[in-house]
C-alpha cells in the first residue's frame, strides 16, 4: 500500500470487480479510455484475478482510496510497463464528480511516481491527454510533465477531431 496525507493507493482485490465494471462502463469515461463497448462483467472478473505482477503482465492497477471514510474513488494504471528502456505510461480515473478537484488526483499521481522512481528504477512515465480535457492538462502540468509533444487530429470526437497531448516525467 502507498499512502499519502488524504489518500493511500492499494493492490486491486476480487472484490473490486463490481466498482471497476460500474466505472469502466460509463460511457463518460470512455472517451480518456479509449473505450466504444462496454465490458463484460467475466472480462472484468479475469482482469482484476490476472496476476498484478508488472513484469509478466507489463501493466498494474492501485484503486485509489480515501484515508478518511475508506471509500473507493478512483484507479491509476501503470501500462506498457518497458523495463529495457525504464519507462512506463500512465492513466488515472477519478470516478465521481464531487472527488474531482479536491487534489486526490495530484496526490496519486505524486504516490504514483515516487513509487515508479524509487521502486521499479523507472527513467520516465509518460502518459497521453486530449488536449481540451484542462483537468488532466492541469493535473499533469503540477505534477512536474512536461509536454513533449501533440498528435493532432488522433482521436474522433463527438464534434470532430481532437488533438492528443504527450507528456513525460523523468526521474531525477
Amino acid at each position: 500500500m502507498l499512502s499519502g496525507k488524504k489518500i493511500y493507493l492499494r493492490a486491486l482485490e476480487p472484490s473490486d470487480a463490481d466498482t471497476i465494471l460500474r466505472w469502466e462502463n460509463n460511457p463518460d469515461n470512455w472517451s480518456v479510455s479509449n473505450t466504444l463497448v462496454p465490458f463484460s462483467r467475466k472480462l472484468i472478473e479475469d482482469y482484476v484475478r490476472s496476476a498484478q505482477d508488472i513484469y509478466s503482465v507489463k501493466q498494474v492497477r492501485f484503486i485509489i482510496c480515501l484515508i478518511e471514510g475508506d471509500r473507493e474513488i478512483g484507479a491509476i494504471d501503470l501500462f506498457d510497463f518497458d523495463p529495457f528502456h525504464a519507462r512506463v505510461g500512465l492513466g488515472i480515473l477519478i470516478a465521481e464528480l464531487e472527488d474531482r478537484r479536491r487534489g486526490f488526483a495530484k496526490e496519486a499521481v505524486s504516490l504514483i511516481k515516487e513509487y515508479c522512481f524509487n521502486q521499479l528504477s523507472l527513467h520516465q512515465i509518460y502518459c497521453n491527454v486530449l488536449s481540451g480535457n484542462k483537468a488532466s492538462v492541469d493535473l499533469f502540468e503540477k505534477s512536474g510533465f512536461i509536454i513533449c509533444g501533440t498528435k493532432k487530429g488522433w482521436n474522433k470526437g463527438k464534434d470532430g477531431w481532437l488533438d492528443e497531448l504527450m507528456f513525460q516525467c523523468f526521474s531525477r
